[in-house]
């Protein structure tokens, strides 16, 4: 690791001190966040804006959402006991990246063409292989590789729909930001019908159908 990579990787480290400090990690994930450099993910212009815990514009008018943010869905999700997850709006790749140090099959899915080419780039670049990224439309799921353990929204949505718990393994988790009048709220679900709100939240990106 040569200088320049050694800086890279201090300010990661820095960035999930301070996420920690906020809202207390697992030492996996806490690991994972100092290990993932976000820089690669959000724009040139922007770079110098990349270890703050702020959502930042990306390409084709969607956001990178907040470190602070990643961390919490990815503390909620539970990660551990996960073979397999299934992300829903892959955006830039961070929060499949981050997920990539954590469960050993990440399936995710992106319907706009030029953030999935961009994504595979960035997956290129630092060696991650256990990414699978399709060019979809993410509200029909990834039928073919289900059932999986784990299900991320990475946008909020008005509700699951029932075809996501067809996709979920028997002692699945699906976590995402349910929509409520005029707030979000963290929500996980389980296979068997219970579910929790966890926390409010604010998810700035659109898609369609998620939003």
């Amino acid at each position: 690791m040569n200088y320049i990579e050694k800086l890279e990787m201090q300010k990661c480290q820095r960035m999930a001190d301070n996420i920690d400090k906020i809202f207390p990690l697992h030492p996996k994930i806490k690991k994972a966040f100092g290990e993932v450099p976000r820089k690669l993910f959000v724009p040139a212009g922007l770079k110098h804006h990349a270890y703050k815990l702020d959502a930042l514009p990306i390409a084709s008018n969607q956001w990178i959402s907040s470190p602070l943010t990643v961390a919490k869905m990815t503390q909620f999700l539970e990660p551990f006991s996960a073979d397999s997850v299934l992300e829903i709006g892959c955006g830039s790749g961070y929060q499949a990246a981050i997920l990539s140090k954590l469960i050993r099959r990440v399936f995710s899915v992106e319907r706009i063409e030029r953030l999935v080419i961009e994504a595979r780039l960035r997956f290129r670049e630092l060696g991650i292989t256990n990414i699978h990224i399709r060019y979809a439309d993410g509200m029909l799921g990834w039928k073919e590789f289900a059932p999986y353990d784990r299900i991320l929204f990475s946008a909020a949505i008005e509700h699951i729909p029932s075809h996501f718990f067809e996709q979920l393994s028997h002692n699945g988790i699906i976590v995402a930001p349910i929509k409520k009048s005029n707030r979000q709220v963290i929500t996980r679900f389980y296979k068997n019908g219970r579910k929790e709100e966890l926390e409010e939240c604010y998810f700035i990106n659109s898609k369609r159908g998620v939003e």
